[in-house]
């Protein structure tokens, strides 16, 4: 069954021209309506086009010779008009040499935007695209001359500006929410154009359940408990990267749009059964309020690091400890980026501080609890009161 959702926009005059001098043909067909609109819609909504298991496509989104075969079998007693159904040729910016730009929490980088010419009274708008509603959120506008910021990025965020003809935007201090999609859109009359970009953070997804055990969280407890570990909700895009660098979690967790999934690389009874093939699991939208699940958690590179105290303690002796020492107890997140990053190998189990217990490991060994796999491993969440975990800790740079 094929579910068609159709976007209903009253074209522009410059839209009616284009569809009338592309005759009957044109007019009729779906691929050549999508083409006009595509380049000249001014709507601020829009879909993307996903990737992966489940992917959706528009059906103008698909490429090939099929238009122009069915134009010429249709007869016109014109001659059939050949439709492009590539994107639109971009007159004032140039296109980015690489569209993705990597960097890390608490760096700094450059999404590039440059013009070859410079038209009159023009503007350019930046803006970050943000799935969840199909909206933008404006960052910075200038006209070349002045510029003026928008929205939490404002403190942030500033244009290059190495030449006349620069327009890229440059992030400081770079944080987990600032990855996404993000669009340099020349404002110039009926020739609006426009470049995509997206930044992508480097970092690791895992998965989270609190001391209440599984499956107590909705969506907003999951956002909340994410962020308590120095984290936040991973997105699809995220976890489906995990899952292909061999994540594999039989637990179900919400994920930053509000659907739920769970990743499974060996097919087994209690996951599913063994006849499903592996990948990641979709139980979709869920109810953000009644439903309840864990979470899936993404985190980038440490400001800091950490390093762990040695001894029997308590909970709260444990927490005492990193104090003497300047510090503060670790956090989930805190620990799996260490893991990740700084390559923290200790074979010892340590109190974290949403009252956990867990040790990392680089190079799994046979007297290390005897894992096949690295990663951070857990204990779960023992009594608060007893005296055999030393603690991992974590300082500030």
């Amino acid at each position: 069954m094929f579910v068609i959702r159709v976007c209903c926009v009253l074209p522009s005059r410059t839209i009616q021209r284009k569809m009338l001098t592309m005759g009957n043909c044109a007019s009729s067909s779906p691929a050549s309506l999508g083409e006009v609109l595509g380049g000249e819609n001014r709507t601020r909504k829009w879909e993307e086009t996903e990737t992966g298991p489940g992917a959706r496509a528009w059906p103008w989104d698909r490429r090939g010779t099929a238009l122009q075969g069915r134009c010429q079998r249709q007869g016109s007693d014109r001659a059939p008009i050949p439709v492009s159904l590539a994107a639109p040729q971009l007159q004032y910016l140039l296109e980015p040499l690489h569209s993705t730009v990597h960097t890390r929490r608490g760096a700094t980088a450059t999404l590039p935007c440059v013009l070859r010419a410079l038209p009159r009274n023009y503007r350019v708008k930046w803006s970050k695209v943000e799935p969840a509603n199909y909206g933008e959120s404006i960052i910075i506008i200038t006209n070349g001359l002045y510029h003026k910021n928008y929205g939490p990025l404002s403190p942030r965020v500033r244009l290059r500006h190495s030449h006349r003809y620069d327009a890229s935007l440059t992030i400081s201090h770079v944080a987990l929410e600032d990855e996404g999609r993000y669009r340099c859109q020349l404002v110039n009359g009926l020739e609006d154009e426009s470049v995509s970009l997206t930044l992508h953070l480097e970092g690791i997804v895992f998965p989270y359940q609190p001391s209440s055990g599984r499956y107590k969280l909705n969506y907003h407890d999951a956002k909340r408990a994410c962020e308590q570990q120095d984290s936040r909700l991973a997105t699809y895009q995220q976890l489906y990267k995990a899952w292909t660098e061999g994540l594999d979690w039989c637990n179900a967790g919400w994920v930053l749009d509000g659907t739920v999934h769970y990743p499974i690389i060996n097919s087994r009874e209690p996951c599913g059964g063994r006849l499903l093939l592996p990948g990641v699991r979709s139980y979709g939208a869920r109810d953000k309020q009644r439903d309840r699940f864990d979470a899936f958690c993404f985190t980038s590179a440490l400001q800091g690091h950490v390093y762990f105290i040695r001894g029997h303690l308590s909970f709260k002796e444990a927490a005492q400890a990193c104090r003497n020492h300047g510090a503060a107890m670790a956090k989930v997140g805190q620990l799996y980026s260490a893991w990740k990053f700084s390559q923290l190998d200790r074979c010892d189990g340590g109190w974290l501080e949403d009252g956990s217990v867990r040790f990392p490991i680089t190079t799994p060994r046979q007297r290390c609890g005897g894992l096949p796999h690295p990663g951070v491993h857990s204990f779960g969440f023992p009594s608060k009161e007893r005296r055999i975990y030393g603690t991992y800790c974590f300082v500030e740079e």
